[in-house]
C-alpha cells in the first residue's frame, strides 16, 4: 500500500524537526563555548595590582629625629634673645654674632650680623661709655661709628664699621676689641646707641 501524502507531509515535518533542534544546539553549544573563552581572556589580562587584595592604610608613626626626640623649628634671627633685659637696649649675641636693636615694646628695631673682635666681654648688662665719629682702629684700620662700652684685658670693646665697608676676620695673634659690621648697620646703631644706652651681651 503506497504512503498517503499526509504520511509524506508528516515524516518530512518530522525530519525538518529534528534537523532544526540538532542546528539549534550545536548553536548553542558554540555560543557557550565562545562566553567561556572571552570569560577566561578578560580575567588573564586583568593586571596584577586590580586583582590583588586593596593594602590596609599603614598606621607606622613618623619617625623621630637622628638625636631621639622630636625635630626643633628652626631659631627666627629676628627674635630677641630670652633673658637679656628689658626696655630699649642693644643685645650682643657672642655665639649667634648677631646684635639686636631693641625698642621699649622689647621689639627688635634692626638686627644684623657682625664680625667679633678677638676680645670678647664676659656675658652681662654694660652701658655706653664713649663715641667717636672716625678714628683709626687697634688693627690699623681707619673706622667710623665707634660706640665703646666696656673694657677687657685692658682693651676698650665697642662697635665700629670700616670706612671702606670690609669685615674681615681678626687676627687672632692680636688683641683687638672692634666689633665690625657693614656700614649702613653702623649708621643705625650710632643713631640708637647713644650715651648712656644699655648694652646686654648674651652667651
Amino acid at each position: 500500500m503506497l504512503p498517503s501524502p499526509f504520511d509524506t507531509f508528516v515524516r518530512e515535518v518530522g525530519t525538518v524537526a529534528r534537523s532544526s533542534s540538532g542546528f539549534v544546539a550545536g548553536l548553542t553549544a558554540v555560543a557557550v563555548a565562545a562566553v567561556c573563552f572571552l570569560a577566561y581572556q578578560a580575567s588573564a589580562n586583568v593586571p596584577a595590582d586590580l586583582s590583588a587584595k586593596p593594602k590596609a592604610p599603614s598606621t607606622t608613626a613618623p619617625s623621630a629625629s637622628p638625636g631621639g626626640g622630636p625635630k626643633r623649628p628652626a631659631r627666627d634671627p629676628l627674635a630677641v634673645p630670652a633673658a637679656s633685659g628689658t626696655g630699649e637696649r642693644v643685645v650682643y649675641g657672642l655665639a649667634d654674632r648677631r646684635v639686636w636693636l631693641v625698642g621699649g615694646d622689647g621689639k627688635a628695631t634692626r638686627t644684623f650680623t657682625v664680625m667679633p673682635s678677638t676680645v670678647s666681654p664676659p656675658p652681662g648688662a654694660y652701658a655706653v661709655t664713649s663715641r667717636s665719629g672716625t678714628v683709626r682702629g687697634s688693627d690699623g684700620v681707619r673706622i667710623e661709628h665707634v660706640v665703646r662700652f666696656a673694657t677687657t684685658q685692658d682693651v676698650a670693646v665697642g662697635f665700629s664699621a670700616a670706612v671702606d665697608g670690609s669685615m674681615p676676620e681678626p687676627d687672632p695673634a692680636k688683641k683687638t676689641g672692634g666689633i665690625r659690621m657693614k656700614r649702613a648697620d653702623g649708621d643705625a646703631l650710632w643713631t640708637f646707641a647713644v650715651i648712656g644706652k644699655k648694652i646686654v651681651v648674651v652667651a
